[in-house]
C-alpha cells in the first residue's frame, strides 16, 4: 500500500520536471497523509497542478465518509471494481513525489523506512480522481487515491505492495486520452527494483501531523552503550 508520500521539491523544481504552472502558494511537503491534499496533474488539465484531496469519494457516493477506506486501489482490479472502473477511462492522473514511507515491524516496533528513486528525483505515481457534489451544501470536493501493484524486490522485505511509479517516458501516456486498456494494463507494473534505494527513517514521520523536513533525515546510528527509541 502507500499510505504516506513526500514531494519536498519546490513548485519551481515541480513546475520544471512536469512542464506545468503550480500553484502560487504551493509548499514542499515532507509527510503527506490520507485526508490531506496533494497536488495531482489529471488528464483533463494536464498542464497545470491541482490540489485534492488524498482519498477517493466516488461521484456516486451519498456521503465522503468511503474515502478514508480509498486511499489506494489496486492495479489488478481497478478495472472491475465499482468504486474505480468508471475513473479509469478518463479521470486519471499523475501525483508527484520524491519519496514515499512503509513501516516494518522490528521485534515490537514498527520501524519508517523511506523509499525514493536513485538520484532522489521527482517521480510520479499514478492515480485516479473524481468530483464528489455534497448534496447539502453543492460544494465540489475533488479527491484522489493512489494506484498500487504487487511491490519489487526492494520494498517486498518491508511491505506486499507498492505504489505505482510511472517511468519518465511514459508519464504523459497514463493521462493521455488515446491510451488503450492493454497499454494501461503495462503501465500498472512494480518499478526497476536497482532503480530505487531505501533507508531506515527518522522518527520524525511517524506523526501524520509532522511535516517538517525532519522526516527525510535518516534514523541515528546506536553505538554499543546507548539506546535509541524512533517512537520516543
Amino acid at each position: 500500500m502507500c499510505g504516506r508520500f513526500s514531494i519536498a521539491k519546490s513548485k519551481e523544481e515541480i513546475a520544471k520536471r512536469f512542464n506545468v504552472g503550480t500553484p502560487a502558494n504551493f509548499k514542499p511537503r515532507y509527510n503527506i497523509a490520507p485526508m490531506q491534499e496533494l497536488p495531482v496533474i489529471t488528464s483533463r488539465n494536464p498542464n497545470e497542478i491541482s490540489m485534492m484531496r488524498w482519498g477517493l469519494v466516488p461521484s456516486w457516493s451519498l456521503d465522503a465518509s468511503t474515502a478514508a477506506n480509498m486511499i489506494n486501489a489496486r492495479g489488478e482490479t481497478i478495472g472491475s471494481k465499482v468504486p474505480f472502473k468508471h475513473c479509469i477511462k478518463d479521470q486519471r492522473c499523475l501525483i508527484p513525489a520524491d519519496g514515499f514511507y512503509e513501516w516494518k515491524k522490528e521485534g515490537k516496533l514498527k520501524v519508517p523506512y523511506r523509499f525514493t528513486l536513485g538520484s532522489e528525483e521527482l517521480f510520479a505515481f499514478a492515480g485516479l480522481w473524481d468530483s464528489w457534489e455534497n448534496p447539502e451544501t453543492g460544494d465540489i470536493l475533488n479527491t484522489v487515491t493512489i494506484i498500487t501493484t504487487e511491490a519489487n524486490k526492494l520494498v517486498s522485505d518491508i511491505h506486499e505492495r507498492m505504489p505505482v511509479i510511472l517511468r519518465k517516458d511514459l508519464e504523459r501516456l497514463w493521462i493521455s486520452e488515446t491510451i488503450t486498456d492493454s497499454q494501461m494494463s503495462s503501465l500498472l507494473k512494480p518499478y526497476d527494483p536497482l532503480s530505487m534505494s531505501s533507508y531506515k527513517a527518522h522518527k520524525a514521520v511517524n506523526a501524520a501531523a509532522n511535516d517538517s523536513p525532519d522526516c527525510l533525515l535518516h534514523a541515528p546510528k546506536i553505538y554499543p552503550g546507548e539506546t535509541f527509541s524512533l517512537f520516543e
